[in-house]
């Protein structure tokens, strides 16, 4: 069987357009599987979905299902979920508490740092060569939090996770309002929904300005119709056709935002908001802090409806109070999970209206998601349509863009500079030779299993 021809991905991403097959060709999911999601940092989840020692989390990096579970040390692990016996899934359940990960099939054992407790009958395991030290879970190579946020890499080697964050690393500071990981709550359960299409068109309808005015035109409508009978000037429709309300921005890397803070959300609830009130100390300081940063009719109302809109590639957005979270499955089908934050240093009154605002525009029965919904499983169907042109365009003011004095990159909040910013990043790293897959595996309580690996091999040749 001849081999398979490389894909040209140089010919298929342009500066302002990108070939259609590259949503919906199998073989480049897989390549993006592996160059993207196995070799770089991806987002897993965060330290506050598993607060207290025993919970735990199934999680995935790209298709490879692994475990997010607290010790009882305090550290947050994570391990492929997959007894190191004969392959089952030791979590099934997406949260849970439990005082050892025990596999249902054969009954082997693990602690919550992963070392393998025991097994069944251990007798019979005299004389195989099976040693308990070496058989614990296996550890995801590289393991880091940001202020609470863990990523993973499923390579051994590669840039730290501070060069992957780069600039983004501050939209997390605000998206958190400077606060610790332990000060960040994520037990507001999530709003799910799966998707027929392609992985990265969540991605790039997370960033976009340009479609608010008209995908979600009732929304508009809503709040234009409150402020009529309110007496209000306020014109919404404005605020998304001028600039001078907002800007998208490319953070490098391809983390990019629309960057702006009056937000709307809340405004569907018909109430005032209420009075920021730190319940603790650092609380306090976080609250004043910001006031010195960004002045406190911003900070108030940003408290409520988030600091900043942003994607991190490859895999989350940070919109409102909200982590989103994009899992790719297969070409056309991916699952959308987002996360409602709360700070545990605010008063239950404003953690109360950031979920309501969270719903009223990102729930399952709200104005905006369904929207969204809609148009990107349309979009993945058009795709089919490719005889005659096969190309999606992102040359939305090109010829605006400029330099910002911090080194990022500018234009109007309509632009498709979010776009052309996560196609650079995504061009970069699939154009890169592909790293050879590591052979050393690392299983918790034992160091490394290569030895293991070899005197495998070395009992192969014998056979």
């Amino acid at each position: 069987m001849p081999a398979a021809t490389a894909v040209d991905y140089q010919a298929l991403v342009q500066p302002d357009r990108v070939h259609g097959s590259l949503y919906t060709d199998p073989r480049i999911f897989a390549e993006e599987l592996e160059r993207i999601f196995y070799q770089g940092w991806v987002y897993v989840g965060h330290a506050g979905e598993v607060p207290k020692a025993g919970d735990l989390c199934a999680k995935r990096i790209g298709l490879q299902p692994v475990v997010m579970v607290r010790d009882r040390a305090g550290a947050v692990n994570l391990f492929i979920n997959r007894c190191r016996h004969r392959g089952a899934q030791l979590c099934v359940e997406e949260r849970a508490n439990v005082p050892a990960l025990r596999c249902p099939y054969h009954g082997w054992t693990y602690r919550l740092d992963g070392s393998l407790s025991g097994v069944p009958f251990p007798d019979a395991y005299e004389g195989t060569g099976f040693h308990r030290d070496e058989m614990g879970l296996i550890k995801v190579p590289r393991v880091e939090q940001y202020r609470g946020f863990v990523f993973a890499s499923l390579a051994p080697t590669g840039i730290t996770l501070a060069q992957h964050l780069g600039r983004a690393a501050e939209q997390i500071d605000r998206f958190v309002a400077f606060s610790s990981g332990e000060e960040v709550l994520v037990d507001g359960g999530a709003s799910k929904y799966d998707l027929r299409a392609n992985w990265k068109l969540p991605i790039e309808n997370a960033v976009d300005g340009y479609h608010a005015i008209t995908l979600h035109a009732s929304y508009i409508g809503l709040l234009e119709e409150r402020a009529r009978v309110a007496g209000a000037a306020d014109n919404y429709k404005g605020q998304f056709a001028g600039s001078q309300f907002a800007a998208t921005r490319d953070l490098g890397g391809g983390h990019v935002m629309l960057d702006y803070w009056s937000r709307m959300y809340d405004a569907l609830n018909g109430e005032p908001l209420p009075e920021i009130r730190p319940t603790t100390a650092a609380g306090q300081q976080h609250f004043e802090e910001l006031i010195g940063r960004f002045g406190r009719e911003r900070t108030e109302h940003s408290l409520t409806q988030g600091f900043t809109h942003t994607v991190i590639f490859p895999n989350i957005a940070l919109i409102g109070v909200q982590i989103r979270v994009i899992q790719p499955v297969t070409p056309d089908y991916t699952e959308v999970a987002a996360y409602p934050t709360r700070l545990n240093w605010l008063s239950e009154e404003v953690n109360a209206a950031r979920l309501r605002g969270h719903e009223a525009f990102f729930g399952p029965a709200s104005f905006g998601a369904p929207d969204d919904l809609e148009i990107l499983e349309r979009v993945q169907k058009g795709l089919a349509a490719d005889r005659l042109d096969p190309w999606l365009r992102f040359y939305r003011g090109m010829a605006r863009e400029r330099r910002d004095v911090d080194g990022t990159t500018l234009a109007a909040r309509t632009d498709e500079l979010t776009q052309r910013g996560i196609w650079r990043q995504w061009l970069k790293l699939m154009s890169q030779r592909p790293a050879r897959r590591a052979r050393m595996v690392k299983s918790a309580g034992s160091g490394t299993t290569e030895q293991a690996a070899q005197q495998a091999r070395g009992r192969r040749h014998d056979d």
